[in-house]
């Protein structure tokens, strides 16, 4: 080969080798998702939770580039940094891994598989090019206003204002992304990125969720026919007490007079003594209803303890910071 041909062939290998540098670079994340994705060997629940919300191929790619694993009580409170003790935390995407608590309630079936979503969502948001970035937090500002009036959800993103400054919109992206069910159809068609059928993730975000909020409806429910209860308990027990004293001195009365030859008649006496006798019997129906009232409050009281306990379940089921005693 003659040095000027020679220098050709090198002049274009060290143009491949610029340009498959030039793509390295430009997709050098997408080569270190490879290359995780390829290293990875996700267990059979790792692989449950993302077909359980519909993964499609890219957000399934995603979520095992950032090799996701399911830990519970302290080690998933060491990988996830908790620091607010009022709020549980059920999953986190910390150093480029997901972490999802281990909640093994079977009422409440379909978190875990919401938290991979939800977690998924924030790695696929860092990995937005700031002009996709910038679009989509204009989607997601305008699905805001739609729900900031809601005051659960106003204090949600509060919650995340005052222990991720700075990450509003990472957090309504996986927030609307997975527990609402309608958005814009740009919106809509953004997320056909990471989700076959997003609404089957909505569904799973439904169906555990309405088990806090039928007790939360019961709790509020009978908190206030108690109060109201107790108002009317009161309020005709005093009365009850009050009538009673003024029956039993109109009694004394009655009586001295009967003894004294106070009456004109018999017949004065039995009208005299038949009012009185009506009055002690309406007083002995109030009793009844007074007691009748005591009894449903303790009943209703029950039921309200019962809620409380089974609330205080659910609550102890999704909080890591609860370790299980150790065996011996």
């Amino acid at each position: 080969m003659s040095p000027t041909k020679s220098s050709i062939v090198s002049l274009i290998i060290l143009a491949i080798f610029a340009a498959a540098a030039g793509t390295l670079f430009l997709n050098r994340q997408w080569v270190i998702d490879q290359i995780s994705v390829w290293q990875f060997k996700p267990s059979t629940e790792v692989r449950s939770l993302a077909s359980g919300v519909s993964l499609s191929s890219n957000g399934t790619f995603i979520y095992y580039a950032s090799q996701p694993s399911i830990e519970s009580t302290q080690r998933f409170n060491d990988l996830c940094g908790r620091t607010e003790q009022s709020t549980a935390i059920l999953g986190c995407y910390n150093g480029d891994r997901i972490y999802v608590y281990d909640v093994t309630n079977p009422r409440l079936s379909g978190i875990k598989e919401v938290t991979a979503a939800h977690e998924m969502l924030h790695a696929a948001y860092k990995r937005l090019s700031d002009s996709d970035k910038k679009r989509v937090n204009e989607l997601l500002d305008t699905e805001y206003n739609k729900l900031k009036d809601d005051q659960k959800f106003a204090d949600r993103i509060a919650f995340y204002a005052r222990t991720e400054p700075g990450e509003r919109e990472n957090e309504l992206h996986s927030i609307i992304g997975t527990e609402v069910d309608i958005v814009s159809p740009e919106l809509e068609t953004y997320y056909q990125r990471y989700f076959t059928d997003r609404h089957k993730v909505f569904a799973r975000y439904a169906a555990y969720s309405a088990v806090f909020k039928e007790i939360e409806t019961k709790t509020n429910m009978l908190s206030a026919s108690l109060k109201l209860l107790a108002i009317k308990i009161e309020t005709e027990t005093a009365q009850y007490n009050a009538n009673v004293k003024v029956l039993n001195q109109d009694i004394v009365t009655f009586n001295a007079r009967a003894k004294n030859g106070g009456f004109s008649s018999q017949s004065e006496f039995a009208a005299e003594r038949s009012v009185l006798s009506d009055r002690a019997l309406t007083l002995d129906a109030t009793r009844r209803s007074i007691s009748s009232d005591l009894a449903s409050y303790e009943s209703q009281r029950k039921e309200l303890e019962s809620i409380s306990t089974e609330a205080a379940a659910l609550n102890r089921s999704i909080d890591s910071t609860l370790a299980p005693a150790p065996s011996l």
